[in-house]
């Protein structure tokens, strides 16, 4: 069900808040074989969902979220509730108060029902972790779910919950949405809060949630945007409405297909599936044309440079490498290497790179591309066969998100169709920074004609 769904059974009294969250830990109980959780909070959970279910029969209405089962991406700090970001440095913290956006989803009435699975430290695409276990694709689970978010986009996919939060630092939320098949969204940087949430890299992370459907993502949004005097990053740009229902048609929108970098290397079933919603788009009313974008080669390896650089510090003090899986220890030792010269230079272009994207901004109000060039690898891939390209499955998965957060552009994944093989094929809409809101109901008009089946238990 989404937000909306559940939120019109609990304010007609066909269902209570205390009976979705028993339906739903009864669900995980039985069918988490994805892995998608490594802390459940049930006891909390049902005590939040009492106090949901009297406040609305007091009528006293906290909106959309009020008596909703969410859950977090377990680097969200959360009090009293252990928060191990998915590694064993961490095993035993236990925060003493929360971030900024779980207190902001608390206040809205939200119920959480735990915290969930994903890649060590955030530091991958594949959730494949050593410590608690890979998170399995619901839609077969001898395939990745994606990450780091995976718990996040699984948990949604598997039915568990509707609604999750999750952190994007090269595509950590658009990947997993797109192999699971949901929607995920990153917004502008600097438009939701980090403040207490456990850092990988200052200047790409950013927050934000995933759905069962794009408009959930549009309600999270309209909880957690807005400034943060805790968060140097946040910004004040004033915070749109993000309840405006998306428009019946695309006219006057000017759609682009990028010229260069997308169209490389792409299963041909993706690309057919993303050609057949440009073709819908079209039928809507939306403009398309070509665009020639920057160097998108040179953006993703100036994004490299900066995240191995910001990572390796923010866990420099930890050098016993038993404590690490041997992935994210590599990652973390190859940026210790990676010089200051190189780490200034990346910075130096990406201001000259935001400058010739505002210029595309200028042609085009949004762009177009795969989520991700391939399908969720298996779990036991660690390479990609794209048409006889071979290329690292964790690469593979970046690919195509991870030069928006080195810009801060927002971008949302929303499932175009399925492949052959069963599995989910997403689609990326980039839009100019701060457009959020708009963005996201140009995704609700796309979604709604595309017509996927979303996830539902």
């Amino acid at each position: 069900m989404t937000v909306r769904e559940m939120g019109r059974l609990l304010r007609s009294g066909k269902a209570s808040s205390v009976e979705l969250v028993d339906d739903a830990l009864a669900a995980i109980k039985e069918g988490d074989r994805f892995n998608t959780f490594i802390t459940l909070t049930p006891e909390a959970a049902k005590r939040a969902a009492i106090d949901c279910d009297m406040e609305l029969a007091a009528g006293m209405d906290r909106g959309p979220f009020h008596g909703i089962p969410i859950a977090y991406k377990d680097l969200f700090y959360t009090r009293g509730v252990k928060t191990t970001g998915g590694s064993l440095i961490l095993r035993d913290f236990v925060p003493d108060y929360d971030a900024t956006v779980v207190d902001k989803f608390r206040v809205g009435g939200a119920v959480s029902l735990g915290k969930l699975n994903l890649h060590e430290l955030a530091y991958g695409a594949t959730s494949k972790n050593p410590h608690y276990g890979f998170v399995l694709n619901p839609h077969n689970p001898e395939h990745i779910a994606g990450g780091s978010s995976g718990g996040s986009g699984a948990a949604i996919a598997a039915g568990f919950v509707t609604v999750t939060l999750g952190s994007d630092t090269g595509g950590s939320i658009r990947t997993p949405a797109s192999y699971c098949g949901v929607a995920g969204f990153k917004p502008t940087y600097g438009r939701v809060s980090r403040y207490g949430v456990m850092p990988l890299s200052f200047s790409l992370d950013h927050v934000g949630p995933l759905g069962a459907t794009v408009e959930d993502c549009a309600l999270a949004m309209a909880e957690l945007a807005g400034p943060d005097a805790r968060d140097a990053a946040s910004s004040r740009v004033p915070v749109p409405d993000f309840y405006q229902r998306p428009p019946a048609r695309l006219d006057k929108i000017r759609f682009g297909i990028p010229k260069n970098f997308y169209s490389d290397h792409v299963d041909g079933e993706v690309s057919r599936s993303v050609l057949d919603a440009v073709r819908q788009i079209e039928r809507l009313g939306g403009t398309v044309s070509e665009v020639q974008l920057p160097d998108m080669v040179q953006i993703n390896e100036a994004a490299r440079f900066i995240l191995w650089g910001e990572a390796s510090s923010v866990y420099a003090a930890y050098t016993d490498r038993t404590q690490f899986g041997s992935d994210v220890w590599q990652l973390i030792q190859q940026g210790t290497f990676a010089s200051a010269i190189d780490y200034v230079t990346a910075q130096r272009l990406r201001t000259l790179f935001r400058r010739q994207f505002d210029e595309v901004w200028r042609e085009v109000d949004a762009l177009i591309t795969p989520a991700t060039p391939v399908t969720a690898p298996r779990v036991d891939q660690n390479e990609v066969d794209i048409d006889g390209y071979r290329e690292n499955a964790r690469i593979a998965s970046t690919r195509f998100t991870r030069a928006v957060n080195f810009l801060g552009e927002p971008a949302l994944s929303v499932p175009c169709g399925r492949a052959s093989n069963g599995l989910p094929i997403g689609m990326q809409i980039i839009a100019p920074p701060f457009t959020d809101a708009w963005l996201l109901r140009i995704g609700q008009t796309v979604e709604r004609e595309l017509a996927i089946d979303r996830p539902r238990r």
